[in-house]
Order: C-alpha cells, then structure tokens, then sequence
C-alpha cells in the first residue's frame, strides 16, 4: 500500500480507500449482488451505469453521514468516507463471485484523504488530498426555499457524485497499476538468478514446465497493461459523454498526475521491455533443448540402425563358417548336382 503524505487538518479530513481484488468484475453481476444486500444502484441517477456501480450507504445507525461506493469493471472497489468493515465485507464476501481472476491473498489497496470545501463549486488536488468542492455555484441564500431551488440542489449533488467518479476512476487505475508492478516484481525474483547465470558462461538448468510458466505469467501482466483494461488510456470511455463544464477529464488527469501514473506506465513498459528479452533467452533455451532432445533421438535411430547391420552381417558370416548351416548344405547339394549332371554329360559323349 502506498503511504501517503501526512495532512495538516485531520478532523476536517475524510479517508478514501481502493481495493483491486481481481483481474476485472463482471459489472451486471455486482449489481444484481449489491442490490441483493439492499442498497440501490446508481441513486443520483447519473447515466454512467453499467460503466460503474455507484451505491451509497450510512455510516453507522444513528448517523445521517453517508459514504459512497464505486465499484469499476477493472476489478476495483473505491470507497469514500465508509468504515473499513463495510468495505471490507463488500470485497472479501459480497462481490467474490462477480470475481474474474480474484486474487484476494494479495489484495491491493491504496489510501487517500480529501476535504469537502462547501465554500467553492471545483474540486482540485492538493499533494495527495483532494479537495471536493461541495458548494452550488448559484446557491443564493437571501432566496426562500422553492421546488427550483431543491432541483438545483439535487443537480448538484450529482455534480459531486460524478467528480467522485471522476477521482476514483483516476485512484482505481493507479491501484490496477500497483497490483501490475507487483506482479512484475515478483517475476524478476523469479528470474533473478538468470543475468549472473549467463554472465558466468554457464548453462541454464530449467525444465520446460518452468519456462512455459514464466512466459505466461509475462503475457497476462502485459495483457493486463495494454489490452484488458483503461490503464493506458488517456481517457476512459466514461468521461466521454460527460459534460465538458463539469471538468471530469480535469480532475481525471490531476489525481493521475498526483499519483505518477503516466510516470509508472512508462517505468512499467521498460521493465516489461526487459522482461521480454529474458522470456526470449528463457524461450531460445528451451528450443535449444528441444533441438538437442531431437538431435539425440535422431543419433539413437541411427545407432539402432547400425547395430541391426552388424547383426545382419555377423550373421551372415555365422553362417558363412558354419558347414552344418543351410546355404553351405545347399552350396554342397548344388555342386553334387552338378558334378552328376557333367558325368552323365561325359558318359553320353563317349557312347556316341
């Protein structure tokens, strides 16, 4: 988990945490899971379903303070102001089977702070604090309440709700991200051993099994990357029918920028890079041993090939030397009859 900067106010802070528990949610399931524990799906209405789940739950019985949850088909769930035990049941029970790829030994969470600002309308982000600007930009309080005035409100309530889309889907992606270098971390210690090998001249030792295995391990890490996921997107498809005055792109790119994402991919794509040259070595080795598993069967037909000639030829002198044998008795019977044959030739020339 990545620590983060300590903040200034903590009683006016409030927590946000990521979890990424799996390769990627089936999105229609967790809402059918969710809307099974009674909460509703996508309260304020903002049309970004099935791209997300949003729900929203109350903190503790006799509080009117409520969280929001985000849950993105990359497998991540980003909870804003929830206690931890809420969260954590959501993640390790409710939405297990809407799992693809779950990896909950290894769960990886992220935590950031931010501070509601009911004094200005944008958000922003400051260090690792965000800054949620919850005040209505035509809020007039010399007005006296009316039902425009309510709808003005709710609009901007969800307002609120989609910049905290728009920060969590920048937060998910740099969880995605952590769970991605931890994998190729975990393959370099693998194959750590590999460079001081080769620069030692000697010969790779590893059974077919073990390369097959690490090949693969590199292709999902670099599937994961590039082709299953928003990871190196400039812009999910979520912000693109969003209103361009809301500024979602804005605060996408910022919490981003904030958490070195871009950085991060670049540094993962060069490692990934170098990766692939070791999967290569790993691969030549293996068709190198294949070669000399071919080469050997092909010397073990032509040595059996040889022995069967030897055989044949032993036998052939075996038999040659023995006068008992059937050629040398056939040899015999064959000059006997040619002997008869030529006697009787002889007598009857003399007779005539």
């Amino acid at each position: 988990m990545r620590a983060k900067s300590a903040i200034p106010n903590p009683d006016e802070t409030k927590k946000i945490t990521a979890y990424c528990a799996a390769e990627r949610y089936n999105i229609f399931e967790v809402a059918r899971l969710v809307r099974t524990e009674g909460y509703e799906v996508d309260p304020y209405g903002t049309g970004l379903y099935p791209q997300v789940v949003h729900i929203q739950v109350n903190n503790a019985l006799e509080s009117k303070e409520t969280g929001d949850i985000l849950i993105f088909p990359s497998g991540t769930l980003v909870a804003w102001n929830v206690p931890e035990r809420l969260s954590f049941r959501l993640v390790h029970k409710t939405l297990v089977s809407a799992a693809e790829g779950p990896h909950m030994e290894s769960i990886e969470t992220e935590d950031l702070a931010y501070v509601e600002d009911p004094t200005r309308s944008s958000s922003d982000v400051s260090g690792d604090t965000i800054i949620l600007g919850t005040g209505n930009p035509e809020d007039d309080t010399s007005r006296q309440s009316s039902q425009a005035d309510r709808q003005e409100s709710s609009a901007h309530e969800v307002d609120t709700v989609l910049a905290k889309i728009a920060f969590s889907s920048g937060l998910a992606r740099s969880t995605k991200l952590a769970v991605l270098e931890d994998l190729l971390d975990k393959y370099f210690d693998s194959t750590r051993a590999i460079p001081t090998v080769l620069s030692k001249g000697e010969r790779l030792r590893f059974s077919r099994r073990f390369i097959l295995g690490k090949t693969g391990e590199l292709l999902n890490i670099r599937a994961q990357l590039n082709l299953y996921s928003e990871l190196t997107d400039a812009l999910p498809d979520i912000f693109w029918d969003s209103r361009h005055e809301l500024g979602l792109e804005d605060y996408y790119t910022k919490i981003g920028r904030a958490l070195d994402v871009s950085v991060r991919i670049k540094a993962l794509n060069d490692k990934l890079t170098y990766a692939q040259e070791i999967a290569q070595v790993l691969s030549d080795r293996l068709e190198e041993k294949h070669g000399h598993f071919l080469e050997w069967i092909i010397i073990y037909l032509i040595a059996f090939e040889i022995l069967l000639e030897i055989n044949r030829l032993f036998k052939e002198w075996e038999d040659a030397s023995d006068p008992e044998s059937t050629a040398n008795l056939l040899k015999l019977y064959l000059k006997e009859e040619l002997a008869k044959e030529t006697r009787s030739e002889e007598r009857v020339s003399s007779t005539s």
